[in-house]
């Protein structure tokens, strides 16, 4: 048995399509109840990154046949020393080095970046046995990466959605909201909202719980903010989003953002929800949230479920979730390796 390791990118479609397949095998064998891998996705990632990063890609062969792919993400503009991982095997392949190849390979390409930590995600158990520990937990352990952050996975049903609920927790939050105005768009973000997301976008990693991860608030503008929107466009992401503006300084100031995928128009990702610390306390959260998943079952009638993450830490924005009806599913592990 012989295993290869070769780097790839965005001109070697055959290997794209290879660690591709990879990837859609591992999706459907270990995450049954989420959306297929998405190809629209996984080749944007190598013709339309995200701004501000640069990406490597290595593909490992067992005697010549795909078995599994290493993408690390080094970001440029800020957290310079980190880099993110996504290290996939292909079940039919695993316990048989591929994994340790592919990480040996990833921390000669780290080291010679000058990077000192590597962070990656993955699902804590195997999905319906909550004992036993996923490949991807027990792999972590044996290179000594510790869990710095737990998120939860909470889903919401859209068939269980109780409407008359929601509608006293909508009139509550408008009660508490008054001076402010319910701005809705699909896409890409209004010019005179664009400083406004920037500044927000930008509050994620101060605002929200980190645990033990070592990444620093991202520096965001509105050039950036634009070349994420076009790298969501070329991953295929249909964007729903509501803002809160404070009428009497005409600032966005809060902000919240639902996705849904092009593989699947049966589910969504309720992404970032965002509220400047100066105007908390008016429940604009709960306020842009319930707006946002009213605009997006408008547009989208399809979907079935949506998911969300938290940190388990994040106590107000779980209340807020847990009201609208979504419930856990599972627990993943921020992983967090300092080379």
């Amino acid at each position: 048995m012989t295993i290869t390791i070769t780097p790839f990118g965005a001109a070697d479609q055959p290997a794209i399509e290879q660690a591709y397949q990879v990837g859609a095998d591992y999706v459907a064998a270990d995450l049954p109840d989420q959306p297929p891998f998405c190809r629209q996705r996984f080749m944007a990632i190598f013709h339309q990154p995200m701004p501000g990063a640069e990406s490597v890609a290595l593909l490992a062969r067992i005697d010549g046949a795909p078995a599994g792919y290493l993408l690390l993400d080094l970001p440029q503009l800020d957290n310079t020393e980190n880099a993110s991982a996504e290290l996939i095997v292909h079940p039919a392949y695993r316990r048989r080095g591929v994994g340790r190849a592919l990480f040996a390979h990833g921390l000669g390409v780290l080291r010679g970046q000058g990077r000192k930590r590597v962070s990656a995600m993955s699902a804590a158990h195997l999905p319906g046995e909550p004992d036993r520990p996923s490949p991807a937990t027990a792999f972590a352990a044996t290179v000594g990466a510790v869990d710095a952050l737990v998120d939860v996975r909470r889903r919401l049903h859209t068939a269980d959605l109780d409407q008359t609920e929601l509608d006293a927790l909508l009139a509550g939050a408008r009660d508490r909201a008054v001076g402010y105005e319910v701005v809705f768009w699909r896409g890409s973000t209004p010019e005179e909202f664009v400083a406004d997301v920037a500044y927000l976008d930008g509050r994620l990693l101060a605002d929200a719980p980190m645990g033990d991860l070592a990444w620093e608030p991202e520096q965001v503008d509105a050039e950036r903010v634009r070349g994420t929107e076009r790298a969501l466009e070329a991953r295929g992401k249909r964007r729903y989003h509501v803002g809160v503006r404070h009428e009497a300084s005409g600032r966005l100031v809060a902000w919240t953002l639902l996705d849904v995928g092009a593989a699947a128009d049966w589910h969504a990702f309720q992404q970032i929800t965002i509220v400047d610390p100066e105007h908390r306390g008016h429940r604009l959260g709960l306020l842009a949230k319930i707006e946002n998943l009213r605009h997006l079952l408008a547009h989208e009638p399809a979907i079935r479920v949506i998911d969300t993450f938290n940190a388990d830490s994040n106590d107000h924005m779980i209340a807020i979730n847990e009201q609208l009806g979504f419930r856990v599913i599972d627990r993943w592990s921020n992983w967090q390796l300092t080379i």
